[in-house]
């Protein structure tokens, strides 16, 4: 009886079930709830379970923030406020905005230029954060944790971010942008004179420059924040993503092979891979039906109903996109990889292959070890310039109609480390950011 128990619990959930569970989050509310009850360990589970469905707060916003001096942790925390209607969580709200228990004690070291105690600043966001309003609608933790002990009494508090956003920049780019922030005295908001300036003429004038913002003051800042930087990437690390500050803010904000299966069917001489096999000869597209056919085919397969899969380079076009969800084919993650131009054509245009070994080379970042091997490289013509940009042409006529098709996809900056990429992709698998609320 045993044996037959442990085989029925290792078979896969059929397809019905998987789909019902994946679109109605039951996967992830079963999550939520087992981290609930490891994390506050009530003496009667079902009862706290019970309180905590009743507040329906599990899609709930729960993020920090994190970067050194004027990398933009200001201009995120708010974006990200107004995407998921989130309260946000500052030095500046708890100090002048709200009415906590001990705003005042903290303002008097404030006022004397005394550091604030870990312990001061943890109690103040605890007792904030538990409020109806951060509860409900989620928070955006901004500039918090600074350091290692402060992490570990936000933890020992139950106060645990589901994503951590880590800005970094150069220190001279850093050091420069500190020179142009501007600070409201009468309500404590944060300016920039390049990159935030306040359209109301009352609120410029009125506007100073912080004392602490000279060049010597800002580079001992930065040095503390890198001093403090590798224990919070360890505490944090299974959800952080770093995101390179130093672009556009809008580029900032806005931070898988079907090619394959069609080659597999024809390799295998399947009655598919036959009707493909003149498309992929000419080098034309093969028609959305033929291909839908291969995927059902695939993805209703044991493995892929039992470990899940990804589907790179695929639907191409909105027709794709509804051809696969009238065949019940729904991802439950999409990304949007965003790359400059001028990367793509350096990635591609420089790609060389060996035609005696079959290995492939790049004449920028992975060229021939050997001079012999160099005079012998080709080009896939498919990686000339003229080819590419008719490709790019058709993808980009293609993409702003499939962004909207997918509107709960995550966007990832391609154009840095390959593993900053993984983790950021990790982090949404593992944590999804909840979807904005309509």
């Amino acid at each position: 009886m045993a044996e037959a128990d442990t085989e029925d619990a290792a078979r896969p959930w059929p397809p019905p079930a998987g789909a019902y569970a994946e679109e109605r989050g039951l996967f992830q509310l079963l999550q939520n709830m087992l981290e609930e009850l490891l994390i506050h360990k009530p003496d009667d589970p079902i009862e706290f379970m019970i309180n905590h469905l009743k507040q329906n707060n599990d899609d709930a916003p729960r993020i920090c923030v994190l970067g050194p001096p004027a990398s933009g942790k200001t201009t995120v925390a708010m974006w990200l406020c107004k995407h998921f209607n989130a309260i946000r969580v500052s030095q500046e709200t708890l100090l002048f905005k709200e009415e906590l228990r001990q705003t005042e004690e903290a303002k008097a070291y404030k006022e004397r230029n005394q550091k604030i105690p870990n312990a001061l600043w943890a109690n103040l966001i605890q007792e904030r954060l538990s409020n109806v309003d951060c509860i409900k609608q989620g928070w955006i933790l901004e500039g918090f944790p600074e350091n290692q002990e402060q992490a570990w009494m936000l933890q020992s508090s139950g106060i645990f971010p589901r994503h951590v956003v880590m800005l970094y920049a150069p220190d001279t780019v850093l050091i420069e942008r500190s020179g142009g922030k501007r600070l409201d005295p009468l309500t404590q908001e944060v300016f920039h004179t390049t990159f935030d300036w306040p359209s109301d003429p009352l609120v410029q004038e009125r506007l100073v420059k912080p004392e602490d913002l000279s060049e010597q003051e800002v580079s001992k800042k930065l040095l503390e924040y890198h001093r403090n930087f590798p224990e919070i990437f360890h505490i944090y690390q299974k959800v952080l993503k770093s995101i390179n500050a130093d672009q556009p803010s809008v580029d900032v904000l806005s931070q898988v092979c079907c090619g394959q299966l069609l080659k597999e069917a024809v390799a295998d001489n399947t009655k598919l891979g036959e009707l493909v096999k003149p498309h992929i000869d000419s080098g034309g597209p093969v028609p959305n039906n033929l291909v839908l056919k291969l995927l059902t085919e695939r993805l209703s397969s044991l493995d892929c109903l039992s470990h899940g899969w990804v589907l790179s380079g695929f639907p191409r076009d909105v027709e794709q996109g509804e051809q696969l969800q009238k065949a019940q084919i729904n991802p439950n993650r999409v990304f949007f990889f965003n790359l400059p131009y001028e990367s793509i054509m350096e990635r591609l245009s420089q790609r060389r292959t060996d035609p005696v070994t079959g290995e492939r080379y790049h004449t920028t970042f992975r060229p021939a070890p050997t001079p012999e091997i160099q005079a012998r490289l080709r080009q896939n013509p498919k990686d000339e310039e003229e080819n590419i940009e008719k490709r790019l042409n058709i993808y980009y006529s293609n993409v702003k109609a499939l962004e909207d098709f997918y509107q709960d996809a995550f966007y990832v900056n391609a154009d840095q480390d390959p593993y900053v990429i993984f983790e950021f992709i990790e982090s949404c698998i593992i944590k999804p950011l909840p979807c904005k609320i309509p």
